[in-house]
């Protein structure tokens, strides 16, 4: 509990978290402080290149071996099943209506890759190791909670078609088409390339992870603060349980597969995190009738605040302790 408390203290007064509260803490004083989108957009590219090109590089470094293989297939199946788990806890936690509670499944069995990374960040500030492939896991559990989700509307009787605008929709989505390709460029150019553009990807990245956070903690804010409405106790309390039931299938998952400590945490932050950037498109064009004040404010309003603030630090110990 010690090494928790520690680890939660120096968490929350690192400068990525400082500025997502500043970001929450104006969205809900009604400040007109803002960023603007393309700005933003900038960000979130500038962050998913980095961490994706970074990754490769490690994997061209350790080599492909039988770990990294068994790491993508229990990814994809952790993301197929998280949104199942999610369902039936949602169905015993809340009123929500089937088809709300599959969109708000299907976030949380894909990933948030802003928490991946910072989780990243943590561990190396630690001076914890972990495995570079566990990007490409990332990228592996973004897709298979949506087919799950539109399963689990299918058992209620509203089936779904998987058109070819949903089918581009998952796998073109622009986030995973970046990460991968990026990962991919990693990989071919290895240490060489990363020593050609490493000022531009590793230097500048904390700064501009801090920015991105401020605008999250601005976006986080403002759902909070529409949201109230629709975000019955119940459902508040399943984006906090749900990350430690996710935690804990990963952590299992990452000391069956023999991870280092390192790759045990991020395993736990893949499992415990809620996507609000590629689920969110894919749920508009699959459950068009789902509310997004409810899956959108709880995933980036309530998952990811707990999961920077506390839950980081809990699975770092967690993991430290078992590993």
């Amino acid at each position: 509990m010690d090494q928790i408390l520690s680890l939660a203290a120096t968490n929350l007064l690192s400068p990525i978290i400082l500025s997502f509260a500043l970001g929450v803490a104006a969205a809900l004083a009604r400040s007109d402080l803002n960023i603007p989108e393309a700005v933003a957009k900038g960000m979130s590219i500038y962050l998913l290149f980095a961490i994706g090109f970074k990754g490769g590089v490690s994997v061209a470094d350790h080599g492909i071996d039988a770990t990294l293989a068994l790491s993508l297939i229990a990814g994809l199946i952790l993301s197929a099943v998280l949104p199942l788990i999610a369902f039936a806890l949602l169905q015993v936690m809340s009123g929500l209506s089937r088809l709300d509670a599959a969109a708000v499944a299907a976030h949380y069995g894909s990933i948030s890759i802003v928490t991946f990374v910072a989780g990243t960040s943590v561990l190396e500030s630690s001076g914890i190791a972990s495995e570079g492939y566990m990007v490409a896991v990332a990228a592996a559990m973004e897709a298979p909670a949506i087919l799950s989700a539109l399963w689990l509307i299918s058992r209620g009787g509203d089936a779904r078609r998987m058109d070819k605008d949903l089918i581009r929709e998952i796998m073109l989505n622009g986030s995973i088409v970046l990460l991968v390709g990026s990962f991919a460029i990693g990989w071919i150019t290895g240490a060489e390339g990363l020593a050609k553009i490493e000022a531009f990807i590793v230097s500048p990245f904390q700064g501009v992870l801090c920015l991105f956070l401020l605008d999250m903690g601005l976006v986080a804010g403002r759902g909070l603060r529409g949201g109230s409405g629709v975000l019955k106790p119940g459902v508040l309390a399943f984006g906090v349980v749900m990350p430690l039931v996710g935690s804990a299938l990963g952590l299992g998952t990452g000391l069956v597969l023999g991870l280092s400590t390192g790759g045990v945490v991020l395993f736990m932050v893949l499992s415990a995190s809620a996507s609000y950037i590629a689920v969110p498109a894919a749920m508009r064009v699959a459950l068009p009738e789902a509310n997004p004040s409810i899956y959108l404010t709880l995933s980036l309003g309530v998952t990811f605040p707990f999961n920077l603030t506390l839950g980081l630090p809990i699975y770092v110990a967690v993991a430290s302790a078992l590993t």
